[in-house]
């Protein structure tokens, strides 16, 4: 069976995606990945990649939505647009997948196609080679809703590929565990993928308790993230601070004794011996120490960050608050909260109970 794997050209979109395609791939179907730009990354799985879009660039469709649309820019800035944002954003993306990836379909021949609800070109191009088509959440938002709302804007990509609508999925998979969101879906087990290597002295607990602090790796408003309040805070925290992959100015600046850095680490394989997670509030970061088990602090910026953060909080396994927020007394708390870290226990035993990508090879084979 031929699988091809549709996501947005985003990191943080298409590595989801990953552990599943790859379950696919070890039972011996052919997987190709379609993307384009910072997406083409997939590769370091050993996946086929194929880019899509060749002259895409995210930054110029971000910058030309937000002028043409102030007040949603406004709101997507301060993290309350919704979905409104994400429908002229990603619509527009979208728009620009379309073609590459119907041409793609139409040459390559797959018997499914699976997409994360960011790409829905991906069903779009299954219903115009007329196989199923396969939602496969990557978010902790309801995927049925991003896709309504990006389809909409869809309208001339529908037309020139001469389809009339785009059908329900044949499947669905939902990675969020239940007791912070519910999904519409088959549940899978969320593992996170990233890449890089680990250094030993991250592989076991310090003499202090060590707090990972991440970034987002798209450009952009918020895209430091809660570094450089931390960095000003950390010299009153008994913890030990590792800045995951910090901008240069920043990581060549003169740190508090108690604070180092790192270039691009597996921080699914960092956590383990982590204490807690300092970051941006992406949800991928936030399912990330969810699995780990370990409390975050999650900031609420743009996008669909104040929601993630909110989710985490409202579930105890995390703090929400927004960069300006973190002092010393919120990272000491982040760190000697045994309720806080109780409930990340909780969640991640929800998340291990839940089925592997790989009892869900069987449900996309009968598909095909």
């Amino acid at each position: 069976m031929r699988v091809l794997v549709a996501s947005a050209p985003l990191i943080g979109h298409v590595f989801p995606l990953l552990p599943l395609a790859l379950a696919l791939r070890d039972a011996g179907h052919e997987v190709l990945v379609a993307t384009a730009a910072d997406g083409l990354a997939a590769a370091r799985s050993g996946l086929p990649v194929r880019d899509v879009a060749p002259a895409f660039d995210f930054g110029r469709i971000a910058r030309g939505v937000l002028l043409r649309h102030p007040l949603i820019a406004r709101a997507e800035l301060a993290g309350t647009a919704g979905t409104r944002g994400a429908a002229l954003l990603f619509g527009q993306v979208n728009d620009e997948l379309a073609d590459g990836l119907v041409a793609l379909a139409r040459e390559w021949s797959p018997d499914v196609v699976m997409y994360e609800p960011f790409a829905a070109a991906g069903a779009l191009a299954a219903a115009r080679v007329g196989v199923p088509a396969v939602r496969h959440e990557n978010s902790l938002f309801d995927g049925r809703e991003l896709v309504r709302v990006t389809t909409a804007r869809l309208t001339r990509a529908l037309r020139r590929n001469h389809v009339a609508a785009i059908p329900p999925p044949a499947g669905a998979i939902a990675v969020a565990p239940p007791s912070v969101v519910t999904q519409d879906g088959w549940p899978m087990r969320y593992e996170p993928y990233g890449g890089g290597e680990l250094p030993a002295w991250l592989r076991e607990p310090g003499e202090r308790p060590r707090v990972l602090v991440s970034r987002s790796t798209v450009a952009g408003p918020g895209g430091a993230g809660p570094m450089r309040a931390v960095v000003a805070a950390a010299d009153r925290v008994d913890a030990e601070f590792v800045l995951v992959r910090p901008h240069g100015r920043l990581a060549r600046s003169a740190l508090p004794a108690n604070v180092r850095t790192v270039d691009w680490i597996p921080l699914n394989a960092a956590l383990p011996a982590s204490a807690a997670l300092v970051h941006h509030g992406g949800a991928g970061s936030v399912l990330g120490a969810l699995v780990a088990g370990v409390p975050q602090l999650a900031t609420t910026g743009p996008g669909d960050r104040r929601y993630n953060a909110t989710l985490a909080a409202n579930r105890g396994a995390g703090i929400a608050a927004p960069a300006g927020g973190i002092s010393a007394d919120v990272l000491t708390r982040l760190v000697t909260d045994t309720q806080l870290a109780a409930a990340a226990r909780q969640v991640s035993r929800e998340i291990a109970a839940m089925p592997p990508p790989a009892e869900l090879v069987a449900r996309i084979e009968s598909l095909g």
